[in-house]
């Protein structure tokens, strides 16, 4: 893990899964929480070089700090419907979504919005990465990421529970802005460039598209679920 507050939102949800870290000596002071309970623990931290830690991390964006630690616990789909409240509940299901900066940026908008879950694919590679949790700034501690089984037994305990199933699509769909949202909702998205599968928007007891001016085609994935996120939060939250 790396960037400073993707770390540090590790450390206040679950410090137990912190197996060591490396850091500039420009971070010393925003990570000395950090490090006093690696110091009370006896895990080991290194002050190091800019080269180290992208080496460490991969990437030049790791502001300073990379963590060793346990990748978070994923749930299972019967496990978070149980431990859901009753009321207003909004989840999210990624058919097909692989890059990690639009996962990334999914968590953040998810956590901003009260997104209970983001609902992953059985067969996906799909998981939180270094990449998808830095650019999530935070917010990939605050949203559960749940496993599925097979899409359409899925889909019948998602709605026994009382789920509205909502597939996102570019044309055909109803306008986003004066379709009233179910309170329930699980917002559909699909994969980047071909969409959502056609036979899973097929089973969907909606279809909703963002209306805009045409002249592109359709929005970024992640951008699109921002704006659909916030009509929902607009309806049943504001």
């Amino acid at each position: 893990m790396y960037g400073l507050n993707a770390c540090l939102a590790l450390f206040r949800q679950r410090p137990q899964d912190l197996r060591k870290v490396w850091l500039l000596e420009s971070r010393l002071p925003a990570l000395k929480p950090v490090l006093a309970w690696c110091v009370a623990r006896r895990i080991g931290y290194s002050v190091v070089g800019d080269e180290d830690l992208r080496r460490l991390s991969g990437s030049g964006h790791h502001e300073g700090v990379v963590f060793a630690a346990l990748a978070p616990v994923e749930r299972s789909l019967d496990a978070w419907l149980r431990g859901l409240p009753a009321g207003p509940v909004l989840a999210v299901w990624l058919d097909g979504v692989g890059n990690p900066h639009n996962l990334g940026a999914i968590l953040r908008s998810s956590a901003h919005f009260g997104v209970a879950g983001l609902l992953l694919p059985q067969g996906s590679s799909l998981g939180l990465s270094g990449a998808a949790a830095r650019v999530a700034e935070g917010g990939a501690e605050q949203v559960p990421l749940v496993r599925l089984g097979r899409p359409d037994e899925s889909l019948v305990r998602l709605e026994a529970a009382g789920f509205v199933a909502a597939a996102t699509v570019v044309r055909g769909g109803q306008p986003l802005y004066g379709t009233v949202l179910p309170e329930r909702l699980l917002l559909m998205m699909g994969a980047e460039g071909e969409g959502m599968d056609p036979a899973l928007a097929g089973v969907a007891g909606m279809r909703l598209g963002i209306p805009g001016t045409g002249a592109v085609e359709s929005l970024n994935v992640a951008a699109a679920t921002a704006v659909f996120l916030g009509e929902w939060w607009r309806q049943h939250r504001t």
